[in-house]
């Protein structure tokens, strides 16, 4: 930043981690995201403060809480560690990390509500609500699962589809069930409070299309408004986790409006800890600037919902929403069944953070496209992006300056044209950074670790090194090469902090600033170089997804043995969550029975169930199966698998289903039946 820039003063937040679930890599993609453009904005000169939070309310938490016999308040504690934990370790640096369930986010949510409410934004009326007859209780939309009203998707939530982004109401889902008992839900009338987001039509439409959201996500939000906005339910009926609204018995807020209002919450905090002005940021006219970095499948609540209850309570905007879209591992979704349902944890511990760091940088741009961790690609890269060439340049260059000229660079450059180019595509870089598109930044900087190794390979100090008469020469070259190595290593921090604060302390001339590149390092010493970063190894790789596959499959054969009828999604509780204990004798109970797949097939109007007829030896059984997503019926005929001989008879709208087949895997397409060791007899009973 020159002289005459004036610094900005900004607020960035990244979307809150939901509090019942560790963090996994997918999860990372924003967060590293987020962190990089935040240092970049610190490493110009910016004012730049990065808030987030965990996401601590909802009926899963409570749900979990239950199941491990602990409170929310324990639950959503001990997560919170974890989660922070995990942050750290992948560098990214916040400034304050919150959580929703706070004394900030309740003062702050009654105040939103209140305010709308004054404004006549806030209206009631009774509605239908989904009702689990077997749990009962009424279901939260996360808590109710079925075909998508709008383009027919199966297995979608029950309030928005992940498929086309729809937005709807429980009870308008087709072929519905509760993921809590899985049983068909009955609908009962409950009165329920809606924010008026139609009042703010108008409003959005212009602000939708006014610059503060990518194109694709403008375009997709106008089919919304065109279609015309409904009110939006913002509560939900006890029992729940969260905050009651004001005036009321037994309703809560629903999660999605304390959630995002966990921004100012967090902002808030650290004010108070830091006295820094809470109104400069927040007021509706503040000249501050506000950017938000979510997932493109977010975009709805963050780009219609959540400007117009900011509007309402006359609070400022965000200058921008940035979406970004999902992570694919080679090149498929991320699967448990395939073990590449990575989590940040088993990454952590078999691999370093900086090169997952360089990787999604190297991938991502300021579009909503998904980028794909291809972990074969990942380990080449890395070897020879980071260590191949720019590390590469430090350690081929130290030891000369070291051996031979106690440490000492020469006073001035050998090339000064060849530098002057690393000078020239600061601003390149800089823009690039500015503008999200980090790929083309690392595409630029690995473009100039090239020069810089050619100069190398070309002037070949360890030759001229044997000669007595150029060792002037080897100084000047070695002192080029480690001031481009430095110039290098600015452009890579806000991606590479820790490689950056590796290689400040080698080249011992201070913290390493964007207008660092302007200003070589002339006569200065440095300190014997250290190697700065190893190659990563396959089989570090393969180590790390064999761990992770192991920890997966553990949580899916617990869930199958445990999880009875439940059909609770890792989506919706982070991950496969185990059953409270419970005693030999109980699970003694229990009769699975080896079965042979006689028939199977289609069901007449169930677009998730399959007919299975099963042969235990001395009897044949009906039996309905939700497997109709992973199979077809042809491909099951004639194979083993196992069942729950004695689960009581179930009278379903197709029939007698007498007993229940065992089956692992997240749900969808990635959903396997049990399939015993060969060698295995029908009716054999496992013990």
């Amino acid at each position: 930043m020159s002289q005459t820039e004036k610094s900005r003063k900004i607020l960035v937040t990244s979307a809150l981690p939901y509090a019942n679930g560790p963090i996994h890599l997918g999860h990372m993609v924003e967060y590293i995201q987020t962190d990089i453009w935040a240092r970049f904005q610190r490493l110009r000169g910016n004012s730049c403060i990065y808030v987030c939070a965990d996401d601590a309310h909802g009926t899963p938490i409570m749900l979990r809480a239950q199941q491990e016999e602990i409170t929310p308040q324990e639950l959503i504690d001990n997560m919170k560690v974890e989660h922070e934990r995990d942050f750290s370790d992948f560098n990214v640096a916040f400034d304050n990390f919150h959580s929703t369930h706070s004394d900030e986010n309740k003062h702050f949510s009654e105040q939103i509500y209140l305010a709308a409410k004054e404004k006549g934004n806030i209206n009631t009326k009774v509605v239908k609500q989904a009702y689990d007859p077997e749990a009962n209780m009424f279901l939260p939309d996360r808590f109710v699962k079925g075909d998508c009203p709008k383009c027919g998707t199966s297995d979608q939530y029950g309030d928005n589809c992940e498929s086309c982004g729809a937005t709807y109401s429980t009870t308008e889902l087709k072929n519905p069930y509760s993921v809590v008992s899985g049983a068909t839900p009955i609908e009962k009338d409950s009165e329920h409070y809606f924010f008026k987001v139609s009042d703010y039509a108008d409003f959005l439409k212009n602000w939708v299309n006014g610059g503060a959201v990518q194109k694709e996500i403008a375009n997709k939000m106008n089919e919304w408004l065109d279609g015309g906005l409904n009110d939006w339910d913002i509560s939900r009926d006890a029992p729940y986790w969260g905050f009651k609204i004001p005036g009321t018995e037994d309703k809560y807020f629903y999660v999605w409006l304390d959630a995002p209002i966990g921004y100012i919450a967090s902002f808030k905090n650290y004010c108070d800890r830091t006295g820094t002005d809470f109104d400069e940021y927040w007021k509706a006219d503040s000249e501050t600037e506000l950017y938000h970095f979510i997932g493109k499948d977010i975009a709805y609540f963050h780009t219609l919902f959540w400007p117009a209850v900011l509007k309402s309570a006359d609070f400022r905007l965000p200058t921008a929403v940035f979406c970004h879209g999902f992570l694919m591992v080679n090149g498929e979704k991320m699967s448990k069944s395939r073990g590449t349902f990575i989590q940040a944890r088993a990454y952590l511990d078999h691999l370093p953070a900086e090169p997952l760091r360089y990787y999604y940088a190297a991938k991502l741009n300021n579009t909503v496209d998904d980028i794909d961790l291809n972990l074969q690609d990942f380990q080449q890269r890395i070897n020879s992006d980071l260590v191949g060439k720019v590390v590469n340049i430090a350690s081929r260059c130290a030891g000369f300056i070291s051996k031979k000229f106690e440490g000492k660079l020469s006073d001035s450059l050998a090339d000064e044209a060849l530098y002057q180019q690393f000078t020239d595509a600061s601003d390149s870089i800089a823009q690039a950074y500015e503008d999200r598109r980090y790929s083309k930044a690392m595409r630029e900087i690995m473009a100039l670790a090239d020069l810089a190794n050619q100069y190398v390979d070309e002037k070949q100090p360890w030759v001229l090194a044997k000669d007595e008469d150029r060792q002037q020469e080897v100084q000047d070259i070695c002192s080029q090469g480690l001031n481009m190595f430095r110039a290098i290593m600015v452009f890579l921090k806000p991606v590479l902090p820790e490689l950056a604060e590796k290689s400040e302390t080698f080249l011992n001339a201070g913290e390493l600033q964007w207008n660092s590149v302007s200003s070589p390092l002339f006569g200065t010493e440095i300190n014997k170089f250290k190697a700065l970063m190893t190659r990563i190894e396959e089989d570090k790789v393969n180590a790390m997804l064999e761990a992770n596959k192991e920890q997966l499959a553990i949580a899916a054969a617990l869930q199958a043995k445990t999880g009875g009828n439940k059909k609770v999604s890792d989506s919706q509780l982070g991950q496969d969550p185990i059953s409270p204990t419970i005693e030999y004798d109980d699970f003694a109970k229990i009769d699975l029975r080896v079965v042979k797949i006689l028939k199977a097939e289609h069901v007449k109007g169930a677009d998730k169930l399959l007919q299975l007829t099963l042969d235990l030896g001395d009897e044949q059984r009906n039996v309905f199966a939700g497997i109709k997503s992973a199979y077809k019926p042809e491909e099951l005929e004639g194979k083993m698998t196992v069942m729950v001989a004695n689960l009581a008879p179930r009278k379903m709208r197709f029939g007698l289903s007498e007993g229940m087949v065992l089956a692992a895997g997240p749900g969808g397409e990635e959903l396997y039946v049990l399939n015993p060791d060969e060698g295995a007899e029908v009716g054999m009973r496992i013990k």
